[in-house]
């Protein structure tokens, strides 16, 4: 008679975990790729309603210098740097009493950029005369309005930073739209736009002692 051996084989444990972990791994990395899209869309989604905030407000300086009579003979007033704050503008309140158009402006800027530093985050704003019109043109009708914020999410890297104030020109190359004077800070989301100033009273005659007329 012959005995027969069975060598039964060993189980193999552990591949249900095995299987889990793998599974867990995998869902994990797709939970992290949605939340990273999601993250891109609310900063995209951020970043135009900044940029919508910023065009509202160059149209309400538009508008203001609309309701000044003066504004095109006064245009040169109306001209501010980046580091001009509304605190640095005279306190003369022009709604209450009659101004000078200097004081107008003065004042007009002090109530915009005081806005424009409550709306946008590190807000603030250069007003410059379009290029090719000097202080002395008297031709001169646009100004340029840069507006500069920060983004919370900003990490400084240059190529992070949405830069809207730059053309592009003739040899493919990005230039500063409103000059080598106006160009976007470091580090900040510019805004660039040109406002056309207000024709409603506008000066002639000699040009060291205009007349203004008001249609």
């Amino acid at each position: 008679m012959r005995l027969t051996h069975t060598i039964r084989a060993k189980k193999q444990l552990g591949i249900t975990l095995l299987e889990s972990l793998i599974a867990i791994v995998v869902a994990a990395l797709g939970i992290l790729g949605i939340l990273g899209v999601q993250m891109r869309t609310l900063t995209d989604t951020q970043t135009s309603m900044r940029r919508t905030q910023a065009i509202r407000l160059i149209e309400d300086l538009s508008e203001r210098m609309k309701v000044n009579p003066n504004a095109l003979l006064s245009i040169g007033d109306y001209t501010s740097t980046f580091t001009k704050k509304a605190a640095d503008y005279a306190s003369a309140d022009c709604s209450t009493a009659a101004c000078t158009p200097s004081k107008q402006a003065s004042f007009d800027l002090k109530i915009w950029k005081t806005t424009l530093q409550q709306t946008l985050p590190l807000g603030q704003a250069q007003i410059f005369l379009a290029p090719g019109e000097s202080a002395s043109d008297g031709n001169r009708r646009q100004l340029g309005v840069i507006i500069a914020w920060r983004e919370n999410e900003q990490d400084g890297a240059k190529a992070d930073i949405i830069d809207a104030s730059k053309i592009k020109s003739s040899d493919g190359k990005f230039e500063n739209a409103g000059g080598d004077d106006n160009a976007c800070p470091e580090n900040f989301i510019c805004h660039l736009q040109y406002i056309s100033v207000s024709a409603r009273c506008a000066p002639y005659g000699d040009s060291s002692n205009p007349t203004v007329y008001c249609s």
